[in-house]
């Protein structure tokens, strides 16, 4: 981390000084900075900073023309309550309306992507063991791991004691809800006490950070079982990790997207039941839309960020990648909620209602983005079809737009 912060520093000094137009210091920006911050490039190295530097300059002169008043604070925070908003006691627990008889398939590789709620169901009813379905995704990881590159830490040993506990637990008549016994990936941004939190980048493939995740200790209060760390783009940027490139499963040909990059991938190939990701600026959806699973980006504060890697602290949120958007409602209703150790959670209701109509619904999508002609254009317009064909209200709705949001970037970033 104090790495990163310097190599921020670094950037931000460098512009500044290019800026001020020395040619010296244009042609080769961090040579004399380097002496300042206490670090030490290879010409290679300065080499490949250089284009990020004029990335940065441009950034930088696009903020010099949107002024703000010295008065004008930093967001950094985000509360959607309007003012004077009471929050509603949080007393109703959701009406899922899961099967309650669920068969089993012929296939029992088939498992392996069947949604959450209907392997709940079997693990619930004791037609699968946990440990059955755990062993059948550690080995469906380790087949399809190396071509995905999707997984950095297989946690094999760890996750058969968990399962082994669900099973007892639930052969006694103690079941904690539908994710009880399920297995599933975690973004190795999280940390886990005695395992290695990589952050997808060289310098931290031996880090093992003190403590465990708020998310992860909820998952394990509600009996999921953690199976693998997966791969993020390094330092939560993109698909491409110390390791390699992750790819999607359905083109091995393109990367997975990221940086939720494993947890996508992994989710949508079937090598976990679900996955946790994390979502700045787009993190959870682009995977998630380039894979073919289904993402849930909470709204920010909703879910304690406590143990996982800063990237931004105000816009910083955690979420589930599953393959339904029951499966992301199942996890995200364990994952919700205040932590003491994460000070911009809050308290929230989360009134799920199965029987609701979907007819009922409105969903607002930014038109002139889902128009950009981009790789995702088609998984774009063919979720918008599936919405119209059900009966939902869509509605075209726009942003501001020509305010320098990537230049700020730069500022909210760790």
């Amino acid at each position: 981390m104090k790495q990163r912060i310097k190599l921020k520093s670094l950037l931000f000094l460098c512009c500044l000084l290019a800026s001020a137009g020395a040619q010296s210091q244009r042609s080769n920006p961090t040579a004399g900075m380097e002496p300042m911050l206490d670090l030490k490039f290879t010409a290679t190295e300065r080499d490949s900073l250089l284009s990020r530097l004029e990335d940065y300059l441009t950034l930088y002169k696009s903020l010099h023309h949107h002024a703000l008043p010295n008065s004008a604070g930093m967001a950094l925070f985000f509360d959607p309550r309007p003012t004077g908003f009471v929050m509603p006691a949080d007393v109703e627990k959701p009406e899922w309306n899961l099967p309650d008889h669920v068969a089993m398939p012929a296939n029992r590789e088939a498992l392996a992507f069947m949604p959450v709620y209907q392997l709940a169901s079997l693990i619930r009813s004791r037609q699968l063991t946990s440990v059955e379905l755990t062993k059948l995704y550690i080995a469906r990881l380790k087949r399809h791991s190396e071509t995905l590159q999707c997984t950095i830490t297989l946690m094999e040993e760890s996750a058969l004691s968990q399962a082994s506990r669900a099973d007892r637990e639930i052969a006694t008549g103690r079941y904690r809800g539908p994710l009880h016994g399920i297995p599933y990936g975690l973004k190795d941004l999280f940390a886990v006490e005695g395992t290695p939190t990589t952050w997808g980048a060289t310098p931290y493939r031996e880090q093992v950070v003190a403590g465990t995740a708020t998310v992860v200790r909820k998952l394990e209060e509600a009996g999921a079982v953690l199976v693998a760390k997966l791969t993020l783009g390094a330092l939560a940027m993109g698909d491409i990790w110390y390791g390699g490139k992750t790819r999607n499963p359905w083109n091995l040909l393109q990367g997975s997207s990221g940086s939720s990059a494993g947890s996508a991938a992994a989710t949508a190939a079937g090598l976990v039941a679900f996955a946790i990701g994390t979502e700045t600026w787009g993190s959870i959806v682009s995977p998630s839309t380039r894979c073919g699973a289904t993402g849930l980006r909470p709204t920010f504060g909703a879910v304690s960020r406590a143990g996982a890697m800063t990237l931004s602290w105000s816009m910083d949120k955690v979420g589930p990648i599953c393959r339904s958007a029951l499966d992301c409602a199942l996890v995200y209703d364990v994952i919700r909620g205040e932590d003491a150790a994460d000070p911009v959670t809050r308290k929230s209701t989360f009134s799920y209602r199965a029987a609701t109509p979907i007819t009922r619904l409105r969903i607002g999508y930014i038109k002139s983005l889902f128009d950009l002609d981009t790789a995702n254009r088609g998984h774009h317009d063919r979720a918008l079809n599936v919405l119209r064909k059900l009966g939902v209200d869509l509605v075209p709705v726009e942003v501001p737009q020509g305010l320098p949001v990537d230049a700020l970037s730069m500022i909210t970033g760790v």
